[in-house]
């Protein structure tokens, strides 16, 4: 998809922006959306790759997966390619009209045996039950810290015995200086990308008041007091980072 014009290079903050205003997933976004993810995000490809064979290892047959927060359907897409369990349903979900509009395209691109449904709303409205699998691929830290637990709750009660949840986010650290080194590191790989710093200070003036990031141990306790036996911290690079939360076999 990245030579189609449904994949621009983001050259979004480039030259200076007057009102910034707070970070929205609307049209333009949505358009360079795959180029910014992957310049912005280390590992972010890695984690896609990682979530179709997770989904070939978890998903059982005649259950439900869900990926909440889906944008365009990469982590969808993904776990499509790799489950073989028969009678299953892939549920997206994400509230921006852009990206659901756009993720709905690529779904129709690539025919597969398991049947995807994407759905335009609020992932604290949808219902969530048989679900061997479910993803939250840098969705939780656009919530409000309110209600994050308040989801974690309703997945694990959703996910079947055995399931696994997948939450990959930007970690905040505790350790000042770990924390400190990550987010030079991460900036130091944005300009590797060509990134220029007004670009890199635009959109971070944008996303601060709408991504409120949290540490390891902060994620682990919610998860834990979601009712998850099992959670750990399966891949990070720099700040970036994805655990896995297993519901026991016998609750």
């Amino acid at each position: 998809m990245s030579n189609s014009k449904s994949s621009q290079q983001d050259s979004l903050f480039a030259t200076p922006i007057a009102n910034l205003g707070d970070w929205r997933f609307d049209e333009k976004v949505a358009e360079v959306f795959p180029d910014m993810i992957k310049r912005s995000v280390p590992g972010y490809s890695n984690i896609i790759s990682m979530i179709g064979m997770l989904a070939g290892r978890f998903v059982t047959p005649n259950s439900q997966v869900y990926d909440l927060g889906c944008s365009l359907g990469a982590a969808t897409l993904s776990m499509r390619r790799n489950i073989d369990a028969t009678g299953c349903k892939i549920i997206g979900v994400d509230n921006s009209p852009a990206m659901v509009e756009r993720c709905q395209r690529h779904i129709d691109a690539y025919k597969a045996d398991t049947p995807v449904e994407i759905i335009e709303g609020d992932i604290l409205n949808i219902e969530i039950n048989n679900a061997s699998m479910v993803v939250l691929n840098f969705t939780l830290q656009f919530l409000a810290p309110n209600d994050r637990q308040i989801l974690l709750n309703r997945i694990y009660q959703g996910l079947n015995p055995g399931g696994v949840l997948v939450l990959s986010e930007k970690f905040s650290f505790e350790d000042k200086e770990i924390g400190e080194l990550l987010f030079n590191m991460h900036h130091d790989f944005k300009r590797a990308n060509g990134y220029s710093e007004l670009e890199i200070s635009q959109k971070r003036s944008m996303l601060e008041n709408v991504m409120l990031t949290d540490s390891v141990e902060t994620h682990k306790t919610r998860l834990h007091n979601a009712g998850f036996p099992h959670t750990e911290v399966w891949f990070q690079c720099f700040n970036f980072g994805s655990l896995l939360a297993i519901k026991g076999n016998n609750e």
